[in-house]
């Protein structure tokens, strides 16, 4: 999961979420599954198999999720239990979905509270298959995967490909890692919105110019803010592209990302994307500025002196320069990071950049900008007034922002 630290955050804040676990090896991860999803806030429900308590016990979720652990159909919490649960869930997510499972649910089995529970509910249902790949490959699993998808319109998330259980090798069957099935669920639970179906760009992170093979000019950008817009807007059910400079965070999930160092380089990447998406939105800190001549070998102290120059020329402008390349009809959202009259010097990039909405912010204000998991921003639209955001984190700023590009599109959330 992105960020370092998990929090009630949208769109996992305040929802009602069963995880069903499955007799697999791969069972052990909703250990931990169970737990961040907790931590972001929702009330986790857990539903295990017989088959799954042989590999992990009902305790170890009652002590997470603080609520107990459910195993039995008919128990004294009553026959209709799988009503209650289906009836109250936002999402069901079975991780893993052993090939067992997958085949019982496929044919409309009800033998047991997880399969009873799948029937009963009208929420959408989020399945992450974990098997060896043979099992994985067979013809039968994957009719009964195809089916699950395509007749009943369940979300097959996975599998991974990657190591297998000891002594199988790895092929695909791996289930996903936690923090990429928290993703697949948040976009279960995201609303309906206006960028569902859209394709998004969005750059982020600082540029590195060369001065030697060793040296660079840059700036302090962490990559934060664009990574978490990116990972929000396809939640959003948008696809997205993420042009980004180095940064040191984890590709984000379901994203394609175009890795980039200079600025020139992200502005061959932006042109080439930017004439076929639907919203761009710049966040990335490209450098103004790159040295006019980039030393082959190491520049040495000892020749230099104690003094040099380097020489700076200017870079593309990335949102300017771009600008051509629009498509009709597309919002285009920028970034403003000033020291000195933040609206004023704000409103002006708008105009200039033609963007449709500005987010603004105080690089002398602490907690806020580069290098930090927060951020406090000023939202100006053309047109509009100045809307101030709190102090937040950088993923609730994203939403915020994500919210106004959808109003800015016409159908709102």
């Amino acid at each position: 999961m992105p960020g370092s630290g998990l929090g009630p955050r949208r769109p996992w804040d305040g929802r009602r979420i069963v995880l069903g676990v499955t007799g697999g090896i791969a069972a052990y991860k909703s250990v931990q599954l169970a737990r961040d999803l907790t931590r972001l806030g929702a009330t986790v429900d857990v539903a295990l198999t017989r088959g799954a308590q042989n590999f992990v016990q009902p305790l170890s979720f009652e002590g997470i999720t603080g609520r107990p652990a459910l195993t039995e159909l008919f128990s004294t919490d009553g026959a209709a239990l799988h009503l209650k649960l289906g009836q109250e869930a936002d999402v069901v997510c079975v991780a893993p979905a052993t090939a067992d499972f997958l085949a019982r649910a496929a044919q409309g089995r009800a033998n047991d509270l997880l399969t009873t529970t799948l029937l009963a509910t009208r929420a959408p249902i989020v399945l992450c298959p974990a098997m060896n790949d043979r099992m994985y490959a067979h013809p039968q699993t994957q009719a009964n995967i195809a089916h699950l998808r395509e007749a009943l319109s369940y979300r097959i998330a996975g599998p991974a490909v990657g190591p297998l259980a000891f002594g199988e090798g790895e092929g695909p069957g791996r289930m996903l890692e936690p923090g990429d099935i928290i993703q697949e669920v948040g976009r279960a639970l995201a609303p309906s919105s206006s960028l569902s179906g859209t394709h998004v760009l969005v750059t982020a992170g600082p540029t590195r110019e060369a001065i030697d093979p060793v040296r660079y000019v840059g700036n302090r950008s962490s990559g934060r803010m664009g990574f978490a817009l990116a990972t929000a807007a396809w939640r959003r059910g948008a696809r997205v592209t993420l042009v980004s400079g180095p940064v040191a965070l984890e590709d984000p999930y379901g994203v394609e990302i175009v890795r980039v160092e200079t600025a020139r380089e992200m502005f061959d990447a932006v042109s080439n994307s930017i004439p076929k998406v639907d919203v761009s939105i710049f966040a990335a800190a490209v450098a103004d500025f790159r040295p006019d001549h980039v030393s082959e070998s190491k520049l040495k102290r000892a020749e230099l002196g104690p003094e040099t120059t380097v020489s700076l020329v200017q870079n593309p402008d990335v949102a300017r320069d771009t600008m051509e390349f629009r498509r009709g009809g597309s919002i285009a959202v920028g970034f403003a990071l000033e020291t000195a009259d933040l609206v004023e010097n704000s409103w002006k990039k708008l105009e200039s950049k033609r963007f449709d909405l500005i987010v603004a912010n105080d690089a002398n204000e602490a907690g806020v900008g580069f290098e930090v998991e927060t951020n406090r921003v000023t939202l100006l639209t053309a047109g509009g007034a100045a809307e101030d955001v709190p102090l937040s984190s950088k993923h609730e700023v994203a939403e915020i922002i994500l919210d106004r590009i959808a109003l800015l599109s016409g159908s709102g959330q």
